[in-house]
């Protein structure tokens, strides 16, 4: 199965700066685990929020804001997918996230047809 694994982290974080010690060398090796285990299947880090452009349709019309979708203390600063056996799996990998000691991380299945 395929799982997405997002990455929610502090809002003055998503920035690039990573995690409270800037310390990008966790998510390299990280990053680097699930390439090695053969479970990565994509992912990218995101721009902060503040570059985000909200669409709405609303009465057949278009609504457009700049900005994320709600304001919050913890935004989406990247996702990765993999391919591994179950949840239990992919909560392990999750656990491993570095965005999990200062932030949280989110696993979803991915919807197959």
């Amino acid at each position: 199965m395929q799982y997405m694994i997002m990455n929610y982290v502090p809002a003055a974080k998503a920035d690039g700066t990573l995690d409270a010690h800037g310390d990008m060398d966790a998510w390299i090796a990280y990053t680097q685990a699930m390439v090695d285990a053969g479970v990565m299947r994509g992912g990218n880090a995101l721009k902060p929020g503040t570059t985000a452009t909200t669409v709405r349709l609303r009465d057949g019309r278009r609504d457009v804001h700049d900005g994320p979708y709600i304001d919050s203390k913890e935004e989406l600063g990247g996702y990765f997918v993999i391919e591994v056996a179950d949840l239990d799996e992919a909560l392990q990998w999750a656990a491993r996230n570095p965005a999990a000691s200062y932030g949280a991380v989110e696993v979803r299945p991915i919807l197959t047809a």
